[in-house]
């Protein structure tokens, strides 16, 4: 092993050391950011990016698991993603695809997708949907996996479906105008039932949300990492983890 990797290790156990296991955050989201340009930098093709994140992101599970964190939203692709051109989406479509088949292999995960899931190919909205049905009962880290995802696009879709069960049920649009509370929406959001994230951790060193848990996110901490999400490390996670825990936070203020 070479000595930084040892240097790591031991920073590691000693960050570890240092977070108060009873301020854990119970639900992180993660937007995933920076492997595209992890890949120029490297003067690799985009693939090679998009496969090194997904290696990452199996890895990151791993620290979330080994942490207890309960849930975690992972944001791998938004609706303005699908825009990217037909050869490079094709890539990062097997390469999801393939990360899905490693998730299965983990079977106390409970992975849940989030999204639009008619934009996807046929083969990859198949594959999440077994996924989602044979995990559905999985006792550990519940996996969100937003992809095709915007945090506008499920506001609406939210307000869809409200409307529709209160037209279904004979309610007015007055009845329901009269009577709607935050509570409402947030029972048909995607993450219906989940508590909200406590902790909205982005790499690549942009620091915006970029419409990810748009709802979700109104009393979220945020923590932005400079690291690229190919390069994110558990001492990144570490370093993120300490920092939410020495907040003081603050609901509505």
């Amino acid at each position: 092993m070479r000595l930084p990797e040892v240097l790591y290790r031991l920073y590691g156990k000693v960050l570890k050391k240092d977070i108060p296991t009873e301020k854990l955050p119970g639900h992180i989201g993660m937007v995933v950011d920076g492997n595209r340009r992890w890949a120029k930098l490297a003067g690799a093709p985009t693939v090679h990016g998009h496969q090194a994140g997904a290696d990452n992101i199996v890895e990151f599970l791993g620290w979330c698991r080994e942490l207890k964190i309960p849930t975690v939203t992972l944001y791998m692709l938004s609706t303005d993603n699908m825009s990217r051109s037909n050869d490079e989406l094709d890539d990062l479509m097997g390469i999801i695809a393939n990360m899905l088949d490693r998730l299965a292999e983990q079977h106390d995960l409970c992975v849940q997708p989030m999204g639009a899931y008619d934009e996807l190919p046929d083969y990859l909205s198949n594959k999440l949907h077994a996924l989602a049905e044979s995990s559905q009962n999985a006792s550990g880290l519940h996996v969100n996996i937003a992809i095709g995802y915007g945090g506008r696009a499920e506001i609406v879709d939210a307000v869809k479906e409200l409307l529709s069960d209160a037209d279904a049920a004979g309610t007015s649009l007055a009845e329901v105008a009269r009577g709607l509370e935050v509570e409402d929406i947030s029972r048909y959001l995607y993450t219906r039932g989940q508590p909200d994230p406590d902790l909205v951790i982005r790499t690549s060193g942009e620091q915006r949300l970029s419409g990810f848990l748009t709802w979700q996110s109104a009393y979220s901490e945020f923590y932005f990492c400079e690291a690229l999400w190919p390069d994110f490390r558990k001492v990144d996670f570490l370093r993120a983890l300490r920092d939410f825990t020495d907040r003081q936070r603050r609901f509505g203020s």
